[in-house]
């Protein structure tokens, strides 16, 4: 385990006075709406309270749009050591063990608890339909509506959730910061538009807020996915890691001046082709296992041809596959590439990868528990030691059950020892020694800069000399957006996503090596003495 040393610029966004905002008091916060957040609030125990707090729509997050499925050891001729097997394989030599096979164990049993409260999988002659995808050994991840997993698993969770006993959602509810009161976390701070800003204190705190797609241009991610959640438990004082692994989706839809779209791996795990702009089909000269090769040997070699040909995209070729099967097991992207005029049975789909999955973040144990007391994590947010250096396919949704499970209950039964009070604790915010003129500041401007700037210079390949540059750049936009006080969410989204990227730019230029998702083309190859964690701390 190494550790790198960032100095933190502030501890607050806003400047709280208690006795002029509102507050509100609950056995347990949980911050976030997606897989890991409403799992974890049905595992609230009986007569505890609960709020739920989303930045937008419960339909909205990554988790909703999560395309090809869960990946669980169900059929026969499967089992928990060959699950076990491929994620670590994935992994590039930093998975945690212990972890893996926990959570690989514990997948059916979620899967399972899903079905029970309504979710309705893919079936096939009244057994539940598995596909394959790439880095996997047998076929295990089970799916709904074809190619559109997400919706309907959040679609039974969201009902649980709002009818279980104790459990209050607040939709389109921004968290500011964490609350902290001698060390530990106290809740949070969050703003909604219709009510006052208002401290939520709970006894035990859950975060599960998602990924950080939108620090790159080029992302599968919603708008939502501003990486909330690693600034503001790095900010309160948790431990983050690995924030150099940021997973690339090798497969989005790529269409000049259209919003992108994930293309599911199950579209390679049922037979498609890759093939650059001249035809050629190109994974065989770059994996053994082609198209079905881990998702960072594909996306790096997708970027590979792409500068081969000097072309902006590669293709995905499906006409060789039956056409009824096509149209039924993937509607939803026939549907959004029949918008742009394609038909998926017989045209060349234009492809390039994306930033998808953020495997770094917020360090916890295996019953989700921070390094700070009293908060909890779970899902993307995390690093759990699941993914290693590489996130397998459809691993993501399960650890989000599995955490969400075990750090809910967790949580809960620590809230359950703590008595009753409804005194707000004494603290106080550094954020009035901070400008509040914001008038100045376009904050659209400076978002799509940086976005620009971590695509190019800190994506799918990085150098010394360009993170170098983007670490510059970014320090020197974080110190005039830092030091002033905004009062809407796109400023906090901002500031949030400059703190992260210089985190991740720092974490990636200590790992000299290429190991997984992470390239650095001026250390091609992988260092076995460097196949450890990277932890980043915050200083005053």
């Amino acid at each position: 385990m190494t550790s790198i040393e960032f100095s933190l610029r502030r501890r607050h966004l806003v400047s709280i006075v208690p006795t002029e905002v509102s507050h509100v008091f609950t056995d347990v916060l949980v911050i976030g709406g997606g897989i890991a957040g409403l799992r974890a609030a049905l595992g609230l125990e009986p007569g505890l309270t609960a709020v739920v707090v989303t930045k937008d729509l419960l339909t909205l997050s990554n988790s909703a749009e999560a395309q090809g499925g869960i990946a669980g050891v169900l059929d026969p001729l499967d089992d928990f050591a060959n699950h076990t097997a491929d994620t670590i394989a994935a992994g590039k030599g930093l998975c945690d063990h212990d972890v893996v096979e926990m959570v690989v164990r514990e997948a059916p049993e979620r899967i399972r608890e899903l079905i029970g409260i309504g979710t309705r999988f893919d079936e096939t002659d009244g057994l539940i339909d598995l596909t394959r995808e790439g880095g996997h050994s047998h076929r295990r991840v089970v799916h709904a509506n074809g190619d559109a997993t997400g919706r309907e698993v959040m679609r039974a969770l969201q009902e649980a959730a709002v009818q279980r006993d104790g459990v209050q959602v607040w939709q389109n509810t921004f968290t500011i910061d964490l609350l902290t009161v001698d060390g530990h976390c106290r809740g949070a701070i969050v703003h909604d538009p219709a009510r006052p800003t208002t401290c939520v204190w709970a006894k035990q705190t859950i975060l599960a807020t998602g990924g950080a797609g939108q620090l790159f241009r080029e992302t599968t991610n919603p708008e939502i996915a501003t990486a909330d959640g690693h600034a503001i438990a790095f900010r309160a004082g948790a431990s983050l890691r690995d924030m150099e692994f940021m997973q690339f989706h090798p497969t989005v839809l790529y269409i000049a001046g259209s919003s992108r779209h994930l293309i599911t791996e199950a579209i390679r795990g049922e037979g498609a082709w890759l093939r650059d702009c001249h035809g050629h089909r190109f994974m065989p000269d770059f994996d053994q296992a082609a198209e079905l090769a881990p998702r960072d040997v594909v996306s790096q070699a997708i970027t590979q041809q792409m500068a081969k040909t000097n072309h902006p995209c590669v293709y995905l070729d499906l006409s060789h596959l039956d056409a009824d099967f096509v149209r039924s097991r993937f509607p939803h992207i026939a549907s959004v590439c029949a918008d742009f005029g394609l038909d998926v049975t017989c045209d060349q789909i234009p492809v390039r990868p994306g930033a998808h999955y953020m495997i770094g973040g917020v360090t916890v144990d295996d019953q989700g528990r921070t390094t700070l007391p009293g908060l909890w994590a779970a899902g993307e947010v995390t690093s759990t030691g699941l993914h290693g250096a590489n996130r397998l396919a459809s691993n993501s949704l399960v650890e989000g059950l599995v955490y969400g499970a075990r750090a809910g209950e967790a949580a809960s039964k620590a809230a359950k020892l703590i008595p009753d009070d409804f005194a707000v604790p004494t603290f106080s915010s550094d954020s009035d020694l901070f400008e509040r003129d914001d008038d100045e500041l376009n904050i659209t401007d400076l978002r799509n800069s940086l976005s620009s700037l971590m695509w190019r210079q800190v994506g799918i390949e990085r150098t010394e000399t360009s993170m170098q540059e983007a670490a510059e750049r970014v320090e020197f936009w974080d110190g005039f957006v830092s030091n002033r006080e905004l009062s809407e969410m796109a400023g906090w989204e901002l500031q949030n996503l400059l703190l992260v990227a210089q985190l991740m730019i720092a974490s990636a230029r200590a790992r000299t090596e290429s190991r997984g998702v992470h390239l650095r083309s001026d250390f091609p190859r992988t260092d076995a003495a460097q196949a450890r964690h990277l932890d980043i701390i915050a200083t005053s």
